[in-house]
């Protein structure tokens, strides 16, 4: 490719994307109230200033803060980093009549923002009373200094770099040595790979590309390869895209007692190697104090202004600042051209190396070697600064991660977003790249997707991490969740859906968010320190609601997009894929490079939460998901969310089928725990389901028959019935309680069979602890024989909880609550019986006290009880229309214990027991009706997506869209009626 056909196609591509920028900025500031750019994070109003003084070069350094007299301690949330563009502006609003001038952020808190503002403003005054808003603008620095280094390219002849140009656009072949110096490595523990890569590297002559993939040692190989490099005598400039990866070298060079220095504002840098800086390293120089006095003076003058009224003092002051200001460049310039001789390593980021920053004070030819790290995350124009100022060129990174950000998709679409090293790969294959092959970060079963998907299967795991998982990190106990390197969570028919924002492009998924809050606190509860946990999601939405939920709780665990982990590393990762849809969309997941990044952060655990029926539709996300189940661990989504009812969920008449299976699905794993065991293979709905048998948890597929849910159904009544047996048996034993493990149709069962063997059954507990407890009936005493009356009505009573049918006919009501009765009164002359015979036998009661007081207290109870005492009065002996008399007076009375309230008038029947309340105490809740309302109510919510009463807790925040809404609609009608008034102050100022 021609250098003139490059650059002027790349200098197109490049005002495509600056237009882009520029348009995204204009649409927010003519369309989007300044409240909402506030919420989007690009926009801080009404700061105030809290210090001014001179910085690096003479730039005037300015730290805003909000109000504190207002009780504002902190910055709202937002996106302002280190080397921004921001304007600042006055109250007035953020448009251009009100832009006071715009600077560059140097340092951002969370209760502070320093911005510096150029020398070129001397006419700046800043009203340190007054109130400013800081937007953030399109970055035009770093597209005009690659717009000046694609020129200085086009019309470059002679210079050191004139061979390297040759070769990197073909015109000649890269040449190597013909006999290589002998040397030896300063690190002995390189692998065989990396050994390769180092000789390759120092025997060519003008181009040498290292292909890293993650965790191989890229940095390790680059590091060594720069300390041989100036042991020969080189001079390096060493690059890259991002501050991180540039701070990362620094780190590990300033280890091995290499002379680096490390351009670049400090606010900008760690704090580990601040030291290396150009600043600190000039302010320890023989100059520091004679420049330190001229920035006192400075300030001095600055103050010196703001108490000056008269304009001519004012003007007296401007001259001394512009001629301190001078001798101020003249000493730094001389002071930093040492500095930088100096030293064997300049580093700095891909822009920071431009002939307007330090390295201007350095001749053309002073380096010989210019080394870019992560070249391929890297635009090829932005790598040209660097590249015109040595002869030779080193190019390390991994094309097969995350390539360049670039807002035009048109522009990416014509190759802006094709990389140099990606661009020379494809000119000239393996004959100038060495590629790292042992990587020494993830669990084998993590490594092996993306070898085999990414880099053609020849990565291999080091011994050393081949194996380890998160049970092996000191202080963590083992369980299931630590001793498996990879666990997917299938959110496959559990109605978990993606949030539809109509005016967002980015997508969240609350379901999945509440798993992933589980999953980090069955993580944190084993021993995992948060700070070695990353939870990593595709969409911006999506790592708002995750940081909402989490950070809270979690303060040092890190939530990121998949951006913000490039080239990081955890020892546990939570990924979720947010995409849960009926069209099977995956929108821009379908980016391999982008998963693949994903994946690989993690050390020894990672957790994909996502919907395998909706990621399945994309060929490599369904290569991801084919090797998790077949390698690791998989468990459905009902295994989390219990009794967290589903949300954003809306069903098709089409989808009845599928969404009644994964209702049933769900009442049979609602009661139970997050299981530890791993679960089958996923059945056609794509959800699977567990079944707790004696307290032992087995998983079934969700597929299972009827015949085989009787049979089970049949062996499970028999072995209940077992175990009840026994303890009546066991008269040493009091009472016999079942475990919290039974899941709802266990404790049905216990409740069934204890009442046919006419045994005390309670439920204790709540939620996860909940159990049942089964004992003999109570022996009564004289005194005691009203409890015992009250005792055997709650019996009736969690009886017809249990056994009552949720609907039955009006018309039969009178039948049924005879033959109940009958056989109710039944069994209590039965069991009055053997307390009789019982009590004769220890001799506790007389015999005459034992006949008389029960009748006593029955005439007693008659008169205090509702409409279950009044139905229980009649003895087994009256005729039928006593009977009949008796039903129909509790019929017109409430059937709650002890509630004498008419119903005649007033009433609600309950749906559950069928029976009439008053409306006191109509509410399923109330009466004891609660358990099968939320059942139903979940029922409900899994079909049609509707809270109901008795679902759950209710949620009293407003919804987020809503909310947003109803905002976006006040700062609408707000800057109406504001564009209403501004006529009127016009012809008023006339």
């Amino acid at each position: 490719m021609a250098v003139e056909q490059f650059v002027s196609k790349t200098l197109e591509l490049l005002q495509e994307e600056r237009e882009a920028e520029i348009e995204e900025n204009r649409i927010w500031q003519e369309n989007i109230s300044l409240k909402d750019l506030q919420s989007k994070g690009v926009c801080l109003l009404k700061l105030q200033i809290s210090s001014q003084s001179t910085g690096l070069y003479g730039r005037t350094v300015v730290i805003f803060e909000p109000r504190k007299h207002l009780g504002f301690t902190s910055l709202p949330s937002n996106s302002f980093g280190p080397g921004d563009i921001v304007g600042l502006y006055d109250t007035g609003g953020c448009t251009a009549a009100s832009q006071i001038g715009t600077g560059i952020v140097t340092r951002v808190s969370q209760t502070a923002i320093s911005v510096a503002f150029d020398d070129s403003n001397d006419g700046l005054s800043f009203d340190t009373d007054g109130l400013h808003n800081l937007l953030k603008l399109a970055n035009d620095v770093t597209y005009k200094r690659m717009k000046n280094a694609l020129n200085t390219l086009n019309g470059y002849r002679n210079g050191p770099a004139a061979n390297l140009i040759d070769v990197l656009f073909g015109d000649s072949t890269p040449s190597s040595q013909t006999q290589p110096n002998e040397f030896k490595f300063f690190n002995s523990n390189l692998d065989d790979s990396q050994r390769e890569a180092v000789s390759f590297t120092l025997s060519q002559r003008e181009l040498a590309v290292i292909h890293g993939p993650p965790g191989t040692g890229k940095t390790t190989t680059v590091v060594e390869i720069i300390l041989q490099a100036v042991k020969q005598g080189q001079k390096v400039l060493c690059c890259a895209p991002s501050n991180v990866a540039v701070d990362n070298l620094v780190e590990r060079l300033a280890q091995c007692k290499a002379k680096v220095l490390r351009l670049g504002h400090p606010a900008r840098l760690l704090e580990s190697i601040q030291k290396h800086s150009l600043d600190a390293i000039l302010a320890q120089s023989d100059s520091a104090g004679i420049i330190a006095d001229i920035r006192k003076d400075m300030d001095k003058a600055f103050v010196g202004i703001k108490k000056m009224r008269e304009r001519g003092d004012r003007v007296n002051y401007k001259r001394e600042i512009g001629e301190l200001r001078k001798e101020l460049r003249t000493r730094e310039a001389t002071a930093i051209a040492q500095i930088l001789k100096s030293a064997d390593v300049v580093l700095s980021t891909n822009t920071g190396a431009c002939h307007t920053g330090p390295l201007k004070y350095l001749p053309a030819e002073h380096f010989d070697w210019v080394v870019i790290d992560e070249c391929a995350q890297a635009l090829e124009s932005s790598c040209w600064i660097a590249l015109l100022r040595a002869r030779k060129c080193i190019l390390a990174g991994d094309y097969k991660q995350l390539p360049p950000t670039i807002k035009s998709q048109k522009a990416a679409s014509k190759g802006l977003s094709l990389s140099l090293m990606e661009r020379l790969i494809q000119m000239y294959g393996d004959s100038v790249v060495r590629m790292l092959t042992v990587q020494y970060r993830m669990n084998s079963a993590i490594m092996d997707w993306a070898s085999k998907e990414m880099y053609q299967g020849r990565l291999t795991a080091h011994s050393s991490v081949e194996k380890h998982l998160l049970k092996d990190l000191p202080g963590v106990a083992c369980v299931e969740e630590t001793s498996t390197p990879l666990l997917l969570i299938d959110t496959a028919g559990c109605g978990l859906s993606e949030m539809e924002v109509t005016e967002e492009q980015s997508k969240g998924n609350q379901g999945e968010v509440d798993i992933v809050e589980l999953h980090i606190k069955a993580l944190t509860e084993a021993g995992v320190k948060a700070k070695d946990i990353a939870v990593i999601a595709p969409y911006n939405l999506q790592v708002d609601l995750l940081r909402q939920k989490l950070s809270a709780r979690h303060p040092e665990l890190e939530i990121k997009s998949v951006d913000g982990f490039q080239g990081r590393e955890k020892e546990a990762v939570v990924l979720s894929l947010v995409r849960s849809n009926r069209k099977g969309a995956v929108g821009f997941l379908s980016e391999d490079r982008r998963i693949n990044v994903a994946v690989t952060r993690a050390r020894r655990h990672i957790a994909v939460v996502c919907d395998t029926q909706t990621v399945q539709n994309h060929s490599f996300l369904k290569s991801l998901i084919d090797h998790m189940t077949q390698h690791g661990e998989v468990r459905t989504a009902f295994e989390y969310i219990q009794d967290i009812a589903p949300q954003n969920y809306t069903r098709d008449p089409k989808d009845t089928k599928s969404s009644s299976s994964s209702t049933s699905t769900k009442q049979k794993v609602k009661d139970q725990p997050p299981s530890r065991t791993k679960p089958p293979q996923k059945s056609s709905t794509g959800s699977s389901a567990n079944e707790n048998t004696a307290g032992k948890e087995k998983h079934t597929k969700s597929s299972l028959t009827c015949l085989t849910e009787e049979e089970q159904k049949k062996n499970r009544t028999a072995e209940i019935t077992a175990q009840v047996e026994s303890f009546l048996k066991d008269l040493n034993q009091s009472e016999l309680q079942f475990p919290s493990s039974f899941n709802s149709h266990d404790r049905l069962l216990v409740h069934q069979i204890a009442e046919e063997m006419g045994l005390v059954h309670e439920s204790k507990g709540e939620g996860k602890d909940r159990c049942i407890t089964v004992a003999r009936p109570l022996e009564s005493t004289p005194a005691e024989e009203p409890p015992q009356e009250e005792e055997e009505e709650e019996e009736e009573k969690e009886e017809d909880k249990v056994q009552n049918p949720q609907k039955e006919q009006l018309s039969q009501t009178a039948l049924d609550l005879k033959s109940l009765h009958l056989e109710r009164m039944k069994r209590e002359q039965q069991k009055r019986e053997e307390n009789a015979q019982q009590k004769k036998q220890q001799n506790i009661i007389l015999p005459a006290q034992a006949s008389k007081k029960p009748k006593a207290a029955k005439v007693k109870s008659k008169t205090k009880t509702g409409a279950c005492g009044i139905a229980a009065a009649a003895a087994p002996d009256e005729d039928f229309d006593t009977l009949i008399n008796a039903v129909i007076k509790a019929e017109r009375v409430c059937s709650f214990l002890r509630c004498k309230a008419s119903v005649l008038m007033l009433g609600q029947l309950c749906l559950f027991c069928n029976r009439q309340y008053c409306l006191s105490h109509h509410i399923p809740e109330v009466h004891g009706c609660g358990d099968k309302a939320k059942s139903h109510a979940r029922m409900r919510i899994s079909k049609e997506g509707v809270l109901y009463a008795g679902s759950g807790k209710k949620d009293k925040t407003m919804d987020p869209n809503k909310k947003a809404y109803l905002q976006r609609k006040l700062d609408s009608k707000l800057k109406d009626m504001s564009t209403q008034r501004k006529p009127k102050q016009k012809e008023n100022e006339s």
